[in-house]
């Protein structure tokens, strides 16, 4: 019987970064390219809102931007100044909220590419996080935002999975949804990751709330910050030459928003 521990899975940085930070290029080079087609100007500060363990800041800051982020969990903001700092470059994450928060200087480009937005339960958060992100942009700058909708001309996928591998240590992830209620716009998701050392083996479990989006929901949300304007969506092939039309059967959007 394998050992379960309970509990929240960002607060276990060292292998939430293994799951999701071994596939980065596609991502990265994404980022990149839309840098240089999307934003007015040249890109050089960029923000992640709800960073967690900065798996690409570190690769953009490697890369020769300036990189900042926040994140409300300590463990994972900790994971990534350490990682920041021992690459050589000063620790710019800092414990904060998505939805309130003010930038000292004005990014060129933000981006926050799984989901995090979703974590925000209600209208009126997820419209202050976007006005936040517009009033963090200076004119011209880009903000990329990937998330998943509830399709409503198919049903949605109900399950994932990933497994990553670093040396001596091995994660096999799984997320899966328990409940959705597209009613009071709530979809519980059951998360778990079963981790493969030297000397154990474990299963940590969490479960976690995120609210839905249909595309009609989220075209109205985004019409509701003027000073964004929506310029492109791609899905998470992460292709800059395949921009796609979002419609009723769209699940993964990356959304190109535009300070003007």
């Amino acid at each position: 019987m394998i050992e379960t521990i309970p509990g929240n899975l960002y607060d276990h940085p060292k292998y939430y970064e293994l799951v999701f930070g071994s596939d980065w290029r596609a991502e990265y080079h994404f980022l990149r390219a839309c840098f240089e087609r999307y934003a007015t100007g040249r890109v050089r500060r960029v923000f992640e809102p709800a960073c967690g363990t900065g798996r690409l800041l570190v690769k953009l800051a490697q890369a020769g931007f300036a990189v900042g982020g926040n994140d409300l969990n300590p463990a994972a903001v900790k994971y990534c100044n350490a990682r920041l700092v021992r690459l050589g470059f000063p620790p710019t994450a800092v414990v904060g909220d998505m939805a309130d928060f003010k930038l000292k200087q004005k990014a060129d480009a933000a981006f926050n590419m799984i989901n995090s937005f979703r974590h925000l339960p209600t209208h009126e958060l997820a419209l202050a996080h976007l006005q936040c992100m517009a009033d963090a942009l200076r004119k011209g700058g880009i903000y990329l935002l990937g998330l998943h909708l509830t399709p409503t001309a198919c049903e949605p996928m109900q399950e994932e999975g990933w497994a990553a591998r670093r040396g001596n240590l091995a994660v096999l992830s799984r997320m899966w949804t328990k409940n959705l209620d597209l009613r009071r716009r709530q979809e519980t998701v059951g998360m778990q990751f079963d981790v493969y050392t030297p000397t154990r083996v474990f299963r940590l479990t969490d479960t976690i709330q995120f609210r839905t989006y249909t595309r009609r929901q989220m075209d109205e949300l985004l019409r509701a910050v003027p000073n964004l304007e929506l310029i492109a969506t791609h899905d998470f092939a992460y292709d800059i030459e395949k921009p796609i039309k979002v419609n009723g059967s769209t699940e993964d959007v990356v959304y190109v928003l535009k300070k003007n």
